[in-house]
Order: structure tokens, then C-alpha cells, then sequence
């Protein structure tokens, strides 16, 4: 048998063996539907559990922006408030200690 031809045949038992993976496993499919279906419905709940974990830190993430806008504009005032009691009365030199 030449090169050609064997090469053919092998290419052929490779796609046959596929083919009937992919028939045994539809049959299984079709003969347990409710496996599918368990598995789909537990799939929808993941998704549900996952979406009402997204808006919970979605929401947590504008509370911590929200607090860090907030400190951020507090420690401006107080950066100001120092600034201005070091640099103490205008026109007067206090001599660093």
C-alpha cells in the first residue's frame, strides 16, 4: 500500500472515531435530559450568585470612593490649617528653635 493511501486511511479512522464519540455522547445526552437541565439550572444560580456578588462590591466600591474623596478633602484642609500656622502672621520672622 503506498504512502498516499495509508496516510488516507489513517485520516479516515481518526475522523471515525470522532464521529462516534460525538454519537455516543449525543445518545447519553438525549437519554438523560434532566442531567442537563440540573446542570443548567445550577449554572443559572452561579450566574445569579455571581451577579448579586458584582453589585454588592460594585456598590462597596462607591462607598470606599466616596470615604477616600472625603479624607482626601479633609487632609487638604489640614495640610492648609498646618501651612498656615507655620507660616505664622505676615510680615513676622519666628527664628526656628
Amino acid at each position: 500500500m503506498n504512502d498516499v493511501v495509508h496516510h488516507a486511511l489513517s485520516r479516515l479512522d481518526v475522523a471515525l472515531t470522532r464521529l462516534e464519540a460525538a454519537v455516543a455522547s449525543r445518545l447519553a445526552a438525549e437519554r438523560d435530559p434532566g442531567e442537563r437541565e440540573t446542570e443548567l439550572a445550577l449554572m443559572g444560580e452561579d450566574r445569579a450568585r455571581l451577579a448579586a456578588e458584582l453589585d454588592a462590591a460594585s456598590a462597596r466600591l462607591v462607598m470606599v470612593e466616596a470615604a477616600a474623596a472625603d479624607v482626601g478633602h479633609r487632609l487638604g484642609r489640614a495640610i492648609g490649617a498646618v501651612e498656615g500656622v507655620l507660616a505664622g502672621p505676615r510680615g513676622h520672622h519666628h527664628p526656628e528653635v
